[in-house]
């Protein structure tokens, strides 16, 4: 079976540093009904992409063999490819997770917002059992894709909540700011901006170096900085000579990732397609 590139780069995010918050069950995959908002509508998930790209590979395999792997199986080894494909690490992937059949929008107030600061972020990733070298580690992520405006414009705009559109993050780099408020305007929902600018397809520690220049898009990227540990980690990978270590690190920690909350032997069900309970 053959996949586009730009299949594992559009899906990368929702397996790996999405739905493990709630569990790895692929819910995120459902679509709205009716009667019920599912969480790929709410608004921490509306810069998701690449449910068709799944949505085909799943359609390929159902051909294959048809009620045998999972689209949380999917997700996991889409993942796990699109940072392979992209010059990162690769790490085994254990298959057999089912997959969950209902979804909910408010659920999703467990994902770590990009406003949030080290405390917030260790909470939210601790009761997941994931620790601050889990945190630093796949906060790295940001070194390939992209995210809209929304996601970081209170950055740029009325940071202070004053209705003053000249109140930015005074942590920021300044000059960083310019350059985002030349490609996001106030209430701008649908531009797309590199998170690790120059290198966004590409995966490797060029990420951190923008954070330690406090130009990255997050609030959520500088709280590594206010820690010791964390801030430690940033500076060393920072510096690029220790790549290895990173890409070990990640793996690692995708692996924890992926053991979070799942569905396994009469759980949940195997979706024949992904977008909807069977």
């Amino acid at each position: 079976m053959q996949y586009g590139l730009k299949d594992y780069f559009r899906s990368f995010g929702l397996f790996g540093l999405i739905s493990p918050f709630g569990g790895c069950d692929a819910s995120v995959l459902l679509n709205s009904t009716k009667d019920n908002k599912a969480e790929r509508d709410a608004r921490p998930n509306l810069n998701l992409r690449g449910f068709g790209s799944i949505e085909r590979v799943k359609a390929k395999l159902e051909k294959e063999c048809p009620n045998t792997v999972s689209c949380t199986d999917v997700l996991a080894l889409m993942d796990r490819d699109a940072v392979w494909l992209s010059k990162g690490p690769t790490w085994p992937v254990w298959l057999g997770r089912r997959d969950r059949r209902f979804s909910i929008a408010n659920e999703t107030k467990q994902l770590p917002p990009p406003t949030a600061n080290l405390t917030q972020l260790t909470q939210l990733f601790g009761v997941k059992g994931l620790d601050l070298k889990d945190i630093v580690v796949l906060s790295g992520a940001h070194t390939i894709g992209t995210s809209h405006c929304t996601a970081f414009n209170d950055l740029l705009y009325n940071f202070t909540g004053k209705n003053n559109l000249n109140g930015v993050d005074p942590f920021m780099d300044k000059n960083y700011i310019m350059k985002l408020r030349q490609k996001c305007s106030p209430g701008d929902n649908t531009t797309h901006v590199e998170m690790d600018p120059g290198s966004y397809k590409t995966f490797d520690t060029s990420y951190y170096k923008y954070v330690t220049k406090l130009r990255s898009t997050f609030h959520s990227d500088w709280a590594l900085l206010t820690d010791s540990f964390t801030r430690a980690y940033v500076l060393k990978q920072a510096s690029g000579l220790h790549q290895a270590e990173f890409f070990k690190d990640f793996g690692e920690s995708m692996i924890k990732m992926g053991n979070i909350g799942v569905l396994t032997g009469n759980q949940g069900e195997i979706r024949q397609k992904c977008y909807i309970a069977n």
